[in-house]
């Protein structure tokens, strides 16, 4: 019996210290990316394409945006595309998510990020931002994992509402009434699948 309590208090010591880590190195990464983007939101002489470019390229290297395609279409469906379909929806729906992140930043005006205290998840981490106004509070939660490429995000909650399990919704309703290239043309068309949001609310859609 002691030989147990022994090991499990070993495992509890060296697990809590590395959870910890995690969740640091989550938050400082997190943080750095919001606050890039922040500052160049309060560039008003900047030029927008530049703007968007610049931010694409700051937030794209922490979201696995090819893995959040495959989780939103559904291990069911996903399996029944073939390797060419399943290029073209990941395309499309990477495409989807950047030009609806960079729309909703166009609201950003006085809001403050305030940055949570990330919870470890398994292997997985969660955290939380919310975009405070004067006039509302919007959570946003990021869902993290570690990649062999470092931490990446699979997910977000904006108000309580997963994008990848609403837009899993939205994507498994066409396909039982109709084929894949239904789906696929539709993802071309902007305004078909959208995010129920707060009113004001700045985030994926």
């Amino acid at each position: 019996m002691r030989n147990i309590f022994f090991t499990i208090l070993c495992v509890l010591l060296f697990v809590t210290p590395v959870q910890a880590d995690a969740a640091g190195e989550v938050r400082a990464l997190l943080k750095d990316k919001i606050d890039a983007v922040v500052v160049l939101l309060q560039d008003k002489g900047l030029d927008k394409a530049r703007r968007n470019e610049q931010i694409t390229d700051i937030i794209a290297p922490i979201f696995d945006y090819k893995t959040m395609a495959k989780l939103s279409l559904g291990k069911k469906h996903w399996s029944t595309l073939s390797p060419e379909q399943q290029a073209e929806f990941s395309d499309l729906f990477i495409k989807r998510l950047q030009n609806s992140y960079l729309d909703k930043l166009d609201l950003f005006s006085d809001e403050k990020i305030l940055y949570g205290e990330p919870s470890a998840k398994g292997k997985k981490v969660h955290m939380s931002t919310t975009l405070a106004s004067k006039d509302s509070r919007i959570e946003m939660l990021y869902k993290f994992y570690r990649s062999q490429k470092g931490w990446k995000i699979y997910d977000v909650e904006v108000g309580g509402v997963s994008v990848i399990q609403t837009y899993r919704s939205q994507f498994n309703g066409v396909l039982i009434e109709g084929t894949v290239d239904d789906l696929l043309e539709k993802l071309k068309t902007d305004g078909v699948f959208v995010i129920p949001a707060p009113d004001n609310q700045l985030g994926t859609d």
